[in-house]
């Protein structure tokens, strides 16, 4: 008789469509938050751009910004069909959760 290791999980692992598939080893459980705030405003727009790029069909990106961004909104609309969603209201920072539809 053989003896062959055996690994004990603490959970159960994920189906093989729902890893994360970048081989960082990492796991993305919440959908990521962009402050832009700090952000010079010469290169806002592209830094969004960039993370918008960035999530898959079907996943989101929170935006926290100085104020609601209807005109970035409306350059991402056109670069792929979105749903957004006011999370908060302002009146120091607006969040935005952003997704791409599948």
């Amino acid at each position: 008789m053989t003896t062959q290791d055996v690994d004990i999980l603490s959970t159960a692992p994920e189906p093989a469509e729902q890893q994360h598939s970048c081989g960082c080893g990492g796991h993305d459980e919440a959908d990521p938050v962009l402050d832009v705030r700090a952000i010079p405003h010469a290169i806002r727009h592209a830094t969004v751009f960039g993370a918008f790029e960035a999530i898959a069909p079907g996943q989101s990106l929170v935006l926290v910004a100085p104020h609601l961004p209807r005109p970035l909104l409306a350059q991402l609309a056109e670069r792929a069909p979105i749903d957004t969603e006011v999370l908060v209201d302002g009146p120091e920072a607006w969040t935005v959760k952003i997704t791409r539809r599948a």
